[in-house]
């Protein structure tokens, strides 16, 4: 049993899963809005044999959806942006982390080229691993899986499907849909919306009627989805030419 993992509420939930590497990944998000505290906004590696805990990245304010490249074998994660800097910043991310030792900013410096108005004082975002792609402000990037299946067409094998929840204290509502990164190589080419309409309107009567959280490739590829708003999980297939 491994019982040393804080057990702040704030950002406590977590996503976990085995590497390729065996380990079981783990992170551990920030106990705040933005804070500097030893400990925490990272991910991190538990070897089961031993219970040996090894930071793998850091900066990571919270990830709670990552998946290792089906070729490369390479983690890459979301990682939700900080609140109260205004509606249109900071971005969420999308972050590739092929090696250890790697810090994506947090909370220094937000979305590759935003130093932070406290902690970013005498600190350079150069310093620190920019994301791969920069998501919607907001848009609260949840689970993200690498599509494996062959359901779908060719141009959708190996690139990234991603859960936007949606945001909650953005003037303009954004995100409540599953967008599609889709890469060549290790680059991002495009950032679009795959799946969305759960987003009805922006009044207090006009509330989403679904928030996406996570995303699983089923053995048939096709495509689960969680909405913790609704209650439901949705499979997404594909039959036919569009």
């Amino acid at each position: 049993m491994f019982d040393k993992l804080p057990t702040d509420v704030h950002h406590g939930w977590k996503f976990i899963r085995f590497g390729p590497d065996g380990k079981l990944y783990i992170p551990i998000g920030a106990p705040c809005n933005v804070c500097d505290r030893d400990g925490y906004a990272l991910i991190g590696g538990l070897e089961l044999s031993s219970g040996v805990f090894q930071v793998f990245s850091k900066g990571i304010r919270n990830t709670v959806g990552f998946d290792w490249h089906p070729q490369t074998g390479e983690l890459w994660f979301t990682d939700n942006g900080r609140d109260w800097l205004g509606d249109e910043l900071p971005a969420d991310e999308l972050n590739h982390a092929p090696r250890a030792g790697m810090h994506f900013g947090f909370p220094y410096c937000h979305q590759g080229d935003l130093t932070d108005p406290e902690f970013g004082r005498n600190r350079r975002c150069a310093d620190f691993q920019a994301p791969a792609q920069k998501l919607g402000p907001h848009v609260a990037a949840l689970g993200m899986r690498f599509y494996t299946g062959t359901m779908f067409p060719a141009e959708y094998r190996n690139q990234i499907f991603i859960a936007e929840h949606g945001s909650w204290n953005r003037s303009k509502k954004s995100g409540y849909r599953v967008s599609v990164i889709k890469l060549e190589g290790n680059k991002v080419i495009s950032y679009q919306p795959f799946a969305q309409g759960w987003l009805q309107g922006e009044s207090a009567k006009e509330n989403p009627w679904g928030r996406p959280v996570d995303l699983e490739v089923l053995p048939d590829g096709s495509l689960a989805l969680s909405d913790d708003s609704a209650g439901l999980i949705y499979r997404i297939s594909y039959s036919g030419s569009r």
